[in-house]
């Protein structure tokens, strides 16, 4: 079990659910980093693939078809219902038996630890995405960020290729291993809403 990983997944789990308590109904229509998502779709795919995605990787279940197109936003206590989901989920990781062998990432098989770290990425880039879109901040501890910032480094020309990245946004070199995390991954630190 990578100890350290899990640490960061339980950091950015209650992160996220700490945003999602702050996104208000009127805040969803509006614009997100992500260019082609609104709040609302943003706040979907986050909920999906960072808990519902989280739990069912260490699980080894397939996500529910029905899961796919589920407005999660229009449901009553979604975001406590988030939070539940991400408390399963990162429970689900502190089974060292979790982070043994390959799970099928959809694309194909990835070994257990990478996958993980491919999810942490998920939450935390996509939290920030929400936070900043909704007037808060997404707080990440330098553990944590830099854990992200890897995963990033590891997987950004991928990305890139296929449309999960924009392109990479200059910051000066004394920036965080947060800031230069987003901004390899495409996103303005500085972007607000």
């Amino acid at each position: 079990m990578d100890e350290q990983l899990h640490r960061a997944l339980a950091e950015g789990a209650a992160e996220a659910a700490r945003v999602a308590r702050g996104v208000s109904a009127g805040q969803l229509p509006g614009a997100t980093p992500c260019t082609d998502y609104d709040t609302r779709t943003l706040v979907n795919h986050w909920v999906l693939y960072s808990s519902h995605g989280l739990e069912h990787r260490a699980r080894r279940e397939p996500i529910p078809d029905e899961l796919l197109t589920r407005d999660f936003t229009a449901e009553d206590g979604w975001a406590e219902a988030y939070a539940g989901r991400l408390d399963r989920a990162v429970a689900a990781w502190a089974d060292p038996a979790v982070w043994e062998g390959e799970i099928d990432s959809g694309g194909g098989r990835t070994p257990a630890p990478a996958l993980a770290a491919l999810l942490l990425a998920e939450l935390v880039l996509h939290g920030w995405d929400v936070a900043r879109a909704t007037g808060q901040e997404f707080r990440c501890s330098p553990e944590a960020a830099g854990a992200v910032l890897r995963v990033v480094e590891e997987n950004a020309e991928l990305y890139l290729k296929y449309g999960g990245f924009g392109e990479p946004v200059a910051v000066p070199g004394a920036a965080s291993a947060m800031d230069r995390a987003l901004a390899l991954s495409g996103r303005d630190p500085a972007w607000t809403a």
